[in-house]
Formats: C-alpha cells, sequence, structure tokens
C-alpha cells in the first residue's frame, strides 16, 4: 500500500448526515466527498457538451451539472445523457417546467434554486417529477436571490436569511414525504458563505453541497475557494464540493481534488511534493514540477512523489512518500523508492525515470490493493 498515511492527529470527523444517490453516486453519510463541476457550452450543443462532460470525467468528476435554461435545453438532455459516463444534474433557475421536462429526460438531479422556481405548488410539482422519475434534489440557495420576503425581513442577505429560506425550503420536501435532497446555501463572500453553512449544518442533518459561488479566475477563484471550502472541510462540513471558477471545468475538478486532497479527505493521482526552488538546487525545480505534472497527469492510484531541489530537506521528504528524487551535486541527485534511498540518477536523464518509476510504483500498489480485497473476500 501506499506509505502516505493518515495520523490521528490529522483526523477529520466528518458531520453525520443522510446519505442519498445522485445516479450511481452516494451523497453524504460515509460515501467519499464527490467532486463536481459544471459545463460551460451550450447545452443545446449536444456535441461540445458531451465532449466537454466527458472530458470531466477523465480528469475525475463524479458528477456534471448542466446549465436547462429553455425547453431546447431540456431537450437536448435526452442526447446528451445517454452518451456520458457520470450522472448529470439539470441545474434549473426559473421555470419548473424545466425540471419536469429533465427528469423525464434522465437527469439524476434536479438543482432548484428556491428563491426563483416559484411557488410552493409548482415546488410540489417539481417533487412529483423527482420521485416518478427517480432524481434526487439539490436546495441550492444563493444569497444573490432569496426570496423577497427575507429580504425584507432581514434587510439584506446575512446567514440568518440564507438558512432560513433553506429549512423552508427542506420542509416543503419532507411535507411532501420527498427525503432525497441536498443543500448548498452559497455566497461570493467567504465570510458570509461559511456562517451560512455552519449555521446550516447545526440545523438539518441533510447532505451538503459546499460551493463559492462566483469565487473569480483560476488563480483568484482557487484561493478563495481554498479558504472557504478548506475551513468547513476542515470543520468537517461537507459531503459534495464544486470550486466554481471562470475557467475550464477540467481545471475546477482538478482544483476540488487538490482541496480534498491536501487535507487528506480523498486521493486521486500523483500528490507531487516539491519545494519553491532556491540557489542550493541542484536542478531546475520549477521546469521539472511542470513537466511530471503534465506527464503524471494520467495516474489515478493515490500516491505521493517528493521533487526536492537539494539535501537540506531531499531526504525527509523522501522518507515520506512513495517516490522521491533529492537534488545533490555534480549533476545527480538519490533517488528514493518507498521511502528509502535506492539509486543515483543524472539530472537530465531524472524526469524520464521518475515517470517510469511512478508508474510501477502505482501498479504494485494497485496490486497490493486488489490482492488485499481477495484476501477479505
Amino acid at each position: 500500500m501506499s506509505i502516505n498515511h493518515i495520523r490521528p492527529w490529522r483526523d477529520i470527523y466528518r458531520r453525520k448526515s443522510r446519505k442519498i444517490r445522485v445516479g450511481r453516486i452516494e451523497v453524504g453519510g460515509d460515501a467519499p466527498i464527490s467532486v463536481q463541476t459544471m459545463t460551460n457550452t451550450l447545452t443545446t450543443d449536444v456535441q461540445a457538451t458531451i465532449a466537454q462532460v466527458n472530458r470531466c470525467a477523465e480528469a475525475g468528476a463524479d458528477i456534471v451539472r448542466i446549465s436547462v435554461p429553455d425547453e431546447d435545453s431540456s431537450a437536448a438532455l435526452r442526447h446528451i445523457i445517454p452518451h456520458v459516463d457520470v450522472p448529470i444534474v439539470a441545474d434549473i433557475h426559473f421555470h419548473y417546467k424545466r425540471a419536469i421536462e429533465s427528469a423525464e429526460a434522465g437527469a439524476a438531479c434536479l438543482r432548484i434554486n428556491p428563491g426563483n422556481i416559484g411557488d410552493e405548488k409548482r415546488v410540489k410539482e417539481v417533487i412529483r417529477a423527482a420521485r416518478d422519475h427517480g432524481c434526487s434534489i439539490r436546495i441550492g440557495v444563493n444569497a444573490g436571490s432569496l426570496e423577497k420576503d427575507l429580504l425584507e425581513k432581514y434587510g439584506e442577505p446575512c446567514p440568518e436569511a440564507m438558512v432560513e429560506s433553506g429549512l423552508d425550503h427542506i420542509k416543503i420536501l419532507q411535507d411532501n414525504d420527498f427525503h432525497e435532497f441536498k443543500i448548498s446555501c452559497k455566497a461570493s463572500d467567504v465570510f458570509l458563505a461559511a456562517a451560512a453553512y455552519q449555521a446550516l449544518a447545526d440545523a438539518t442533518d441533510a447532505p451538503i453541497h459546499l460551493g463559492i459561488t462566483e469565487a473569480g479566475g483560476l488563480m483568484s477563484g482557487t484561493i478563495k475557494s481554498s479558504i472557504g471550502l478548506g475551513n468547513l472541510l476542515w470543520m468537517g462540513i461537507g459531503d459534495t464540493i464544486r470550486v466554481s471558477l471562470s475557467a475550464d471545468p477540467v481545471e475546477e475538478v482538478r482544483v476540488g481534488y487538490e482541496i480534498l486532497k491536501s487535507l487528506g479527505l480523498r486521493h486521486r493521482g500523483v500528490n507531487i511534493i516539491s519545494c519553491p526552488s532556491c540557489a542550493r538546487q541542484g536542478f531546475d525545480v520549477i521546469k521539472t514540477v511542470a513537466i511530471l505534472e503534465e506527464r503524471l497527469a494520467h495516474i489515478k492510484t493515490p500516491m505521493s512523489l517528493s521533487i526536492i531541489g537539494c539535501v537540506v530537506n531531499g531526504p525527509g521528504e523522501a522518507l515520506m512518500t512513495d517516490v522521491g528524487f533529492t537534488g545533490g551535486g555534480a549533476g545527480s541527485g538519490m533517488v528514493y523508492v518507498a521511502g528509502k534511498q535506492d539509486h543515483k540518477m543524472d539530472n537530465d536523464r531524472m524526469v524520464e525515470h521518475i515517470v517510469e518509476l511512478v508508474e510501477k510504483r502505482a501498479a504494485q500498489i494497485e496490486a497490493e490493493r486488489e490482492a488485499a480485497a481477495r484476501a477479505a473476500e
């Protein structure tokens, strides 16, 4: 097995929530925290949307959301869903009939915005369609689209208003004996979102979908989401996440996994531990890491790789990783395998050699895992 263990002092105790299903994906309870994204193609461009969903799935997306703003888009879902390998959430904002059409088209989940979907009668019709077609529902509370009566009551978007909105709509679902739902209460302000999510986590046992909405571009949005989602996840709050970026949806998936990986909550692919580089480096660390990130993107096995430019911290980091390379002098460095010194390697041959070692180690970890699973049967 990988030597990247979780130690007791790093344990995160997740909030207890009910478990629901989004298609074949379990959300909540003891299920792994799922990673979501959302397409940005025109839904009516069926081929482009299928291609983007499948790229996101290849990057590790467990669930993909698709916007359904009009009747043509709900009709397009019928042609998209049979050709993708992940559950699809239909994103409904204004017209309740789009939710009904999406359920009929095979969506695994319906995302409805309480402030926009309409009155209780329309919500009940959506519930009926979800039940009839085996869909779950996500109640999507957003600070930017709260109900008018709540804005009048509280004067502005605030955690109390967001939680009250969510609980009101939970009650509608529960009063109609519908329990396959999760909930989110997003805001673009990190403080507002975090406070709302904490209060929501105390008020319901429903699975919680985490997100900092309209977080920004790739860099700024990654930082904002890492702070907001990272703190909530650290507190044990969150059953599924979406990192909202003004970027390729594949990047949302990658950032989502990096956030979970940094907290030891979920591992996928190679976790590269590398130094920022300095005058002590024995090789070009920055260039090497960039190449390795690209060359190792196909590895799905959870494992760790240390790339350290010199012997100050290199040996210590390599002891805790599956594969490691520590820069030395005279154009070569030390290769570590499973935490132990193994052999020296010239810097100019190091990248190809490390790729080969990582692929070999990944295959070994998978073989050990399969053997353990067979032994447990």
